[in-house]
């Protein structure tokens, strides 16, 4: 059974590897909304995310008995968490990912000497077949989130907050299998019944939004989000029950939201986070809570357990949307001097160029033209416009890019 006992049972067991993360004030995201935000850093756990905590309160209590090994199912972070505990006790450990899991996630968990299978598109279709590996290979099978001691590993993660500010008004958590939360909410709620708990979901991944919503288990015919550690299509009834109790409230947030958030907490908090972590952020930033003005909000930020290839997509596309970046496309007269003309123009107005590409064969170019594409650093939208407007008045025909 879940409860506070159980919570800071797993707490003492947990002591000896899990680190007591950070728990910071945040004051340009406490600015930017209107309320005073605190961030639990688990991001910075041992391992990258607070998966760590569930996974070796329960790996531990297995270890107590003659087991053959550990077999998990994960899209990347419960899987290290599950390979760092099986490694600490001496166990085998065997983890499904998705085939689709980020190299950085693979690594992490072949690095702490557990033997990695790719299978399947998501994190359903790699349960699955871990669950046939268990039965196959008699392995004890450790569940992300599904399991009442892996959820009082998670729960450790509220004691931790309310130790150091003990008047929080509410905790904002991110949900995908619905564990973290489930953990998180006991043990607040039997800290202090009038903390408001509220979980954030991905618009990609909204199963268990849509099943608290309807108060019965939703599956999702399919899941698509850059919050890979949330992506979870099917609702676990176990999970539900605990979030339906205690959980007060759930909203979804956008993958142009949640790509903010990120780059938010990297530009002014110095946070490395990955999309699951950064949705409580981005809920805040795009107002989606009903919150007093000045309420005490802990933020779990999750994990920081991202691709560095999806994170320069990221950057890539913030820079183009906060017009930091600008693409235009140019026909030029295809002639001594005219690139030179264009250029000089970019250099007047204060403009980096940071790419450049030339095109005289394309079909859709007259005869004597040419394209020239170029990727610029500007300065803000006031900027671009006097960019376009000077273009314009020197008769440059261009269009722009996204």
């Amino acid at each position: 059974m879940l409860d506070l006992t159980t919570i800071k049972e797993a707490q003492k067991r947990i002591s000896e590897v899990a680190f007591v993360t950070p728990l910071s004030f945040a004051p340009f995201i406490s600015s930017l909304c209107g309320h005073d935000i605190y961030l639990k850093k688990e991001n910075l756990q041992r391992t990258g995310s607070f998966k760590l905590r569930g996974a070796f309160n329960k790996i531990a209590i297995l270890a107590e008995s003659n087991i053959g090994g550990i077999v998990a199912a994960s899209a990347g972070n419960h899987a290290q968490g599950v390979a760092f505990s099986a490694s600490h006790f001496g166990l085998k450990a065997t983890i499904v990912m998705p085939e689709s899991t980020p190299l950085v996630k693979v690594q992490g968990v072949r690095d702490f000497g557990a033997k990695v299978v790719l299978h399947g598109a998501n994190y359903d279709e790699a349960y699955a077949h871990a669950m046939e590996l268990s039965t196959s290979e008699n392995l004890s099978f450790v569940h992300p989130f599904a399991d009442d001691e892996v959820m009082s590993g998670q729960g450790t993660i509220a004691l931790e907050i309310l130790e150091e500010v003990n008047d929080i008004d509410v905790f904002v958590v991110p949900i995908g299998g619905g564990g973290l939360i489930s953990g998180v909410a006991i043990a607040a709620k039997a800290l202090n019944p009038n903390i408001r708990i509220i979980g954030v979901a991905a618009e990609g991944a909204p199963a268990m939004k849509e099943s608290y919503d309807a108060k019965t288990a939703i599956d999702s015919t399919s899941v698509r989000t850059i919050a890979d550690g949330i992506a979870v299509r099917d609702t676990s009834p176990v999970t539900l029950e605990y979030i339906l109790k205690f959980v007060d409230e759930i909203v979804l947030v956008g993958e142009d939201e949640i790509a903010s958030a990120i780059l938010v907490l990297l530009e002014k908090q110095k946070l490395l986070v990955e999309g699951a972590g950064a949705v409580g952020v981005a809920a805040l930033m795009h107002n989606k809570l009903a919150l007093p003005k000045g309420s005490k909000v802990g933020v779990v930020v999750s994990g920081g357990n991202i691709d560095v290839t999806m994170l320069s997509l990221i950057i890539e596309k913030g820079l183009t949307k906060s017009a930091r970046k600008m693409k235009l496309m140019v026909t030029l007269m295809d002639k001594p001097g005219s690139l030179m003309r264009f250029t000089e123009i970019l250099r007047s107005v204060g403009a980096n160029i940071v790419h450049i590409g030339y095109d005289r064969t394309s079909i859709d170019l007259e005869f004597g033209e040419a394209h020239v594409s170029v990727a610029i650093e500007t300065k803000g939208e006031a900027h671009q416009a006097e960019i376009r407007d000077r273009l314009r008045t020197d008769g440059f025909s261009f269009s722009e890019n996204s």
